[in-house]
């Protein structure tokens, strides 16, 4: 894969302590890349920080939103601007330092057999670290149901760590994604799986976050709770499961054709 094809979209709030970390840790990991910084107007100034180091770097680039609007409408918005700019993949990741950029050149990777590559904590060889064993059990139990009502095939739906190819993206409806938390990644995930797309997990360690406070919140819970369920009963019985795994640990999920 040809690196310079890669634009890595990361949103950000709040996170001016954590950004610089991050962004240099992507261009060191991935030097021909892009990164998108998607900043909802952040009272702490990480929208102008972001446009200092913009201006120091071809590579980075920054969107900027009027507000906060939630995840998913900032990722959507990435997404559509980096489609605009013709890259080939589009990545995704957090600012807060929970993603490892030195993952990323393994989830790119994935890519080569893959429409879409998802960063999982859950199959052998992801992990956590330094997670209060509340956020664990939550994750655990979300990402069961989400298996569970949905039928979809991942050990970790919920996750924001991915890689996708630009054809991933145009073929699905971004205009129907309008999930704002974390739900967002779920909903992501099956409208891949739906689409009979192929979806590579590859395993990665999720560090909790050093700067800035968590966003997550019982009103993103219920959010994604609402909606599975809801999509649990709208959704038909889907075409059989094709699993494969390859010795670097990475697993491929897609269904089987009608």
């Amino acid at each position: 894969m040809n690196p310079r094809s890669v634009c890595v979209c990361i949103p950000t709030y709040q996170e001016r302590e954590s950004l610089p970390r991050t962004l240099a840790g992507v261009l060191r990991a991935v030097p021909d890349a892009h990164v998108l910084v998607i900043d909802d107007n952040s009272p702490d100034g990480t929208g102008e920080l972001a446009d200092r180091l913009a201006a120091d770097d071809p590579r980075v680039h920054v969107l900027h939103r009027p507000g906060k609007e939630g995840l998913g409408p900032a990722y959507i918005a990435g997404f559509r601007w980096a489609l605009a700019e013709g890259f080939d993949v589009v990545a995704q990741m957090d600012a807060d330092g929970s993603h490892r950029p030195e993952d990323l050149p393994r989830l790119l990777a994935g890519l080569a057999g893959a429409d879409a590559v998802l960063g999982s904590r859950w199959v052998p060889g992801g992990a956590v670290a330094d997670w209060p064993r509340s956020r664990e059990l939550l994750s655990r139990s979300a990402n069961q149901y989400v298996r569970a009502a949905l039928r979809l095939p991942v050990g970790d739906a919920t996750g924001g760590f991915r890689a996708f190819r630009r054809h991933t993206l145009e073929r699905l409806d971004l205009d129907a994604v309008q999930s704002q938390g974390y739900c967002f990644q779920i909903d992501m995930a099956r409208q891949v799986w739906a689409r009979g797309l192929r979806l590579v997990e590859v395993p990665i360690l999720f560090v909790n976050r050093e700067f800035g406070e968590s966003k997550m919140s019982a009103r993103i819970v219920r959010e994604a709770l609402v909606r599975v369920t809801a999509w649990s009963l709208s959704s038909r019985r889907p075409a059989p499961v094709v699993r494969s795994t390859s010795t670097s640990g990475e697993r491929l999920v897609h269904r089987a054709a009608a």
